[in-house]
């Protein structure tokens, strides 16, 4: 069988931390081309791995048609655009979270998906935790009664990434906090309520911890190697919101950096029959009532390697055109929301939908 052909555009972080070891361990495909725009990191990446080609040009692996797919795996300002390029070149597509920076970009994205019929989807790796399939098999099934609220707490004490680089400059990435780690707690939302109709959204982002770069203290620092003390800080460190959709309504706070030495990632579930607190990553926990008594429990589960399960979920996308649960129609909804959240936030006036 011959093998699905990729190219994995930008290596940086999430490259080589998920997507390139995972399609190294899928049998069914082959890297033949690792793209960055810094010459060596695409070198590194051939070194490292033992295969491909290093390349700075995208749009050479656009016009090799034995390429299949493309992961992007670039800043966010990059996303919609490469994309876009790759679904008119004929190439499947699996774009890192977030979609893109807007949700007029997601739906152009959506858009020119449609328009070529090439799969397009985002890297919103919590729809392949089994973790999360369970909790949404459980909402699905009614176990849990009606869902009418959902909680969202995602904190971390001093945790803002590559303080002063792409990841704090809006230009680049189009917002903090809220779009870079938000955008995974969202999405399960979405995803486990079924994509519940957004009926309005009220929101408030913040940008005050970060902003003096130069002063900024912290105990650790994912992207370390993006910081730059002289760079850019202005997207949001903190942001908190009130949903109502036409399911459950949603609260959440979401923070790179707090002062509250506490750091906690969890969604809360809360249904009239039982509710569930699923630890971002993690196991979860049900309390509820069973047989006129209360009960706790941690329900077993086999974990898997979210990124792997992803990752391999695409390859066999891209060889028999399944439709996945990360599909462009559904990231759409959540860069709805999150573009709301921010308008709201703007405006200072909630934000609704028809």
């Amino acid at each position: 069988m011959k093998k699905v052909i990729i190219g994995v555009i930008g290596c940086g972080n999430i490259a080589n931390g998920a997507h390139i070891p995972s399609y190294m361990n899928n049998t069914e495909c082959e890297i033949k081309y690792f793209c960055d725009i810094i010459p060596e990191k695409a070198e590194q990446a051939v070194a490292r791995y033992g295969v491909g080609r290093a390349i700075t040009d995208y749009h050479e692996i656009l016009n090799d048609p034995e390429v299949d797919a493309v992961s992007v795996c670039t800043p966010n300002k990059m996303h919609a655009i490469i994309s876009i390029d790759a679904l008119r070149a004929g190439k499947d597509v699996l774009c890192e979270k977030p979609a893109a920076r807007t949700y007029a970009e997601a739906l152009e994205m959506q858009k020119v998906q449609h328009g070529t019929g090439k799969a397009l989807n985002s890297g919103v790796v919590s729809r392949f935790s089994n973790a999360v399939n369970l909790v949404r098999e459980k909402i699905q099934n009614g176990e849990l009664g009606r869902i009418y609220h959902v909680y969202i707490n995602f904190r971390r004490y001093r945790g803002i990434p590559g303080i002063g680089g792409d990841f704090t400059t809006k230009a680049v990435a189009g917002g903090g906090a809220l779009i870079d780690c938000g955008v995974h707690l969202l999405d399960i939302v979405m995803y486990c309520t079924g994509d519940p109709k957004i009926l309005s959204a009220s929101g408030k982002a913040f940008d005050l911890l970060g902003k003096d770069i130069p002063n900024y203290v912290y105990t650790g620092m994912w992207a370390e190697d993006k910081k730059n003390v002289n760079g850019t800080f202005d997207v949001d460190d903190f942001a908190t919101a009130f949903v109502r959709t036409a399911g459950p309504t949603v609260t959440m706070n979401i923070c790179w950096a707090q002062n509250i030495g506490i750091e906690e990632t969890y969604i809360e579930f809360f249904g009239d029959k039982a509710g569930i607190r699923l630890t971002y990553g993690g196991d979860f926990t049900e309390w509820g009532v069973r047989e006129g008594k209360l009960y706790e429990e941690k329900p077993a589960f086999t974990p898997n390697n979210m990124f792997q399960s992803e990752i391999d979920a695409f390859v066999d996308c891209v060889r028999t055109g399944k439709r996945l649960p990360s599909h462009i129609d559904n990231a759409v909804i959540t860069s709805q929301l999150m573009q709301a959240i921010y308008d709201s936030s703007e405006s200072g006036k909630e934000i609704t939908f028809d």
